[in-house]
Protein backbone atom coordinates (compact mmCIF):
# COMPACT_ATOMS: atom_id res chain seq x y z
CA UNK A 1 0.00 0.00 0.00
CA UNK A 2 1.21 3.38 -0.14
CA UNK A 3 2.53 5.49 2.45
CA UNK A 4 2.52 9.06 2.88
CA UNK A 5 5.39 11.13 4.60
CA UNK A 6 4.71 14.69 5.85
CA UNK A 7 7.70 16.75 6.67
CA UNK A 8 6.17 19.30 9.36
CA UNK A 9 7.55 23.31 10.39
CA UNK A 10 9.39 23.70 13.41
CA UNK A 11 5.95 23.05 15.97
CA UNK A 12 5.09 21.90 19.59
CA UNK A 13 2.43 19.37 18.34
CA UNK A 14 0.90 17.88 14.92
CA UNK A 15 -2.70 18.51 15.90
CA UNK A 16 -2.95 22.05 16.45
CA UNK A 17 -4.96 21.66 19.57
CA UNK A 18 -2.07 23.53 21.20
CA UNK A 19 -1.46 26.48 23.15
CA UNK A 20 -4.06 29.21 23.48
CA UNK A 21 -5.33 29.20 19.93
CA UNK A 22 -6.49 26.48 17.78
CA UNK A 23 -4.99 26.12 14.34
CA UNK A 24 -8.14 24.84 11.96
CA UNK A 25 -5.66 23.71 9.18
CA UNK A 26 -3.61 21.29 11.67
CA UNK A 27 -6.91 20.28 12.83
CA UNK A 28 -8.30 19.45 9.27
CA UNK A 29 -5.25 17.80 8.35
CA UNK A 30 -5.09 15.54 11.11
CA UNK A 31 -8.29 14.31 10.77
CA UNK A 32 -7.49 13.83 6.79
CA UNK A 33 -4.65 11.74 7.62
CA UNK A 34 -7.03 9.66 10.21
CA UNK A 35 -8.73 8.80 7.46
CA UNK A 36 -6.28 7.86 5.07
CA UNK A 37 -5.01 5.36 7.90
CA UNK A 38 -8.33 4.39 8.04
CA UNK A 39 -8.15 3.65 4.12
CA UNK A 40 -5.31 1.37 4.72
CA UNK A 41 -2.80 4.08 3.36
CA UNK A 42 0.43 4.19 5.54
CA UNK A 43 1.23 7.70 6.79
CA UNK A 44 4.46 8.85 8.74
CA UNK A 45 5.05 12.04 10.07
CA UNK A 46 8.01 14.10 11.31
CA UNK A 47 8.31 17.65 12.72
CA UNK A 48 11.13 20.08 12.56
CA UNK A 49 11.98 20.53 16.02
CA UNK A 50 11.52 17.38 17.22
CA UNK A 51 12.57 15.23 14.18
CA UNK A 52 15.68 17.19 12.21
CA UNK A 53 17.24 13.80 11.40
CA UNK A 54 14.48 12.86 9.14
CA UNK A 55 14.43 16.29 7.10
CA UNK A 56 18.16 15.75 6.69
CA UNK A 57 18.41 11.98 5.39
CA UNK A 58 15.72 12.83 2.63
CA UNK A 59 17.82 14.41 -0.36
CA UNK A 60 14.37 16.00 -1.76
CA UNK A 61 13.72 17.56 1.51
CA UNK A 62 17.45 18.51 1.71
CA UNK A 63 17.22 20.49 -1.55
CA UNK A 64 14.01 21.75 -1.06
CA UNK A 65 14.57 23.33 2.51
CA UNK A 66 17.84 24.42 0.52
CA UNK A 67 16.55 26.11 -2.09
CA UNK A 68 12.98 27.36 -0.53
CA UNK A 69 14.34 27.60 3.12
CA UNK A 70 11.22 26.93 5.49
CA UNK A 71 8.55 27.99 3.12
CA UNK A 72 8.32 24.68 1.49
CA UNK A 73 7.18 23.00 4.46
CA UNK A 74 4.93 21.62 5.19
CA UNK A 75 6.09 19.26 2.12
CA UNK A 76 4.17 15.93 1.45
CA UNK A 77 5.63 12.61 -0.50
CA UNK A 78 3.28 10.32 -1.36
CA UNK A 79 4.94 6.94 -2.77
CA UNK A 80 8.26 8.70 -2.65
CA UNK A 81 7.54 11.77 -5.09
CA UNK A 82 6.64 14.91 -3.46
CA UNK A 83 3.46 16.35 -3.92
CA UNK A 84 2.53 19.28 -1.77
CA UNK A 85 4.89 22.47 -0.56
CA UNK A 86 4.21 25.26 1.50
CA UNK A 87 0.31 23.76 2.34
CA UNK A 88 -1.50 20.76 3.83
CA UNK A 89 -3.61 19.63 0.78
CA UNK A 90 -7.00 18.62 0.71
CA UNK A 91 -8.44 15.17 1.57
CA UNK A 92 -9.54 14.48 -2.22
CA UNK A 93 -6.05 15.73 -3.06
CA UNK A 94 -4.31 12.98 -0.71
CA UNK A 95 -6.92 10.45 -1.99
CA UNK A 96 -6.06 11.01 -5.63
CA UNK A 97 -2.48 11.38 -4.91
CA UNK A 98 -2.42 8.16 -3.12
CA UNK A 99 -4.43 6.51 -5.64
CA UNK A 100 -7.37 5.98 -3.82
CA UNK A 101 -11.34 6.88 -4.62
CA UNK A 102 -11.61 10.75 -3.73
CA UNK A 103 -14.23 10.87 -0.61
CA UNK A 104 -17.85 10.94 -0.70
CA UNK A 105 -19.57 14.10 0.83
CA UNK A 106 -20.21 12.22 3.36
CA UNK A 107 -16.64 11.43 3.96
CA UNK A 108 -15.29 14.99 3.42
CA UNK A 109 -13.55 16.75 5.78
CA UNK A 110 -15.49 17.82 8.96
CA UNK A 111 -15.50 21.48 10.46
CA UNK A 112 -13.45 21.08 13.23
CA UNK A 113 -15.33 22.90 16.09
CA UNK A 114 -13.74 25.07 18.88
CA UNK A 115 -15.39 22.79 21.46
CA UNK A 116 -13.89 19.41 19.67
CA UNK A 117 -10.55 21.00 20.03
CA UNK A 118 -10.92 21.94 23.90
CA UNK A 119 -11.94 18.33 24.68
CA UNK A 120 -8.61 16.99 23.38
CA UNK A 121 -5.87 18.99 24.55
CA UNK A 122 -2.64 17.86 23.72
CA UNK A 123 -0.32 19.87 25.94
CA UNK A 124 -0.74 22.15 29.05
CA UNK A 125 -2.59 22.29 31.90
CA UNK A 126 -6.04 20.92 32.16
CA UNK A 127 -7.80 23.61 34.47
CA UNK A 128 -10.36 25.83 32.26
CA UNK A 129 -9.07 28.80 31.96
CA UNK A 130 -5.35 28.12 32.46
CA UNK A 131 -3.27 29.64 30.02
CA UNK A 132 -1.91 26.64 28.05
CA UNK A 133 1.28 26.02 25.69
CA UNK A 134 3.70 23.44 24.83
CA UNK A 135 7.19 25.33 23.83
Amino acid sequence: MTTVHVFDPAMCCSTGICGPSVDRALVRFASDLAWLQRQGVTVERFNLSQQPAAFAADAEVKAALTEHGEACLPLVKIGGTVVSQGRYPSRADLATLAGLTAPTAAEATPAPTPTAAAEAPCCGPSKPGARTGCC
